[in-house]
């Protein structure tokens, strides 16, 4: 069996949102055993999985990866889309833009502190559309 859906996160300021909730309420119903995709549609944010507990991990994820990737390098080429653009495409490229995780008595197994984050790289990146694929 393989279902596929296509939603939109709502639009979220730039940073490191925990969307695990908000993405379960758009799944359709999951088997006993099998696989979630989840593809992120842009080439500006991504998804990943991390600390679901403590919203400081959220705030540091930002701040490490905006000292990775600095806003306003003189060797960039790709800037007429302002100064966030290219270092959120190179952030996006550097976190993935898909995640698969494991369905395991009709629930997502994920460990229990880990959350799905979606990484918010633009200042005002809009809604995120999705595509998620259940194999089971």
């Amino acid at each position: 069996m393989v279902k596929q859906t296509e939603f939109s996160l709502r639009p979220r300021k730039r940073g490191f949102h925990l969307v695990t909730e908000e993405i379960m309420e758009n799944l359709p119903e999951l088997p006993q055993t099998g696989i979630l995709n989840l593809f992120i549609q842009h080439t500006s944010a991504a998804l990943t999985i991390n600390e679901n507990a403590d919203p400081d991990v959220r705030i540091d994820m930002e701040s490490i990866f905006n000292r990775l990737v600095r806003e306003r390098e003189p060797y960039y080429v790709h800037t007429l889309e302002g100064d966030d653009d290219m270092p959120a495409h190179a952030k996006s490229t550097l976190s993935g833009v898909s995640i698969t995780i494991p369905i395991t008595k009709g629930r997502l197994n994920l460990g229990i502190w880990q959350g799905v984050y979606l990484c918010e790289f633009r200042n005002h990146g809009g809604s995120r559309h999705i595509v998620a694929t259940v194999i089971g």
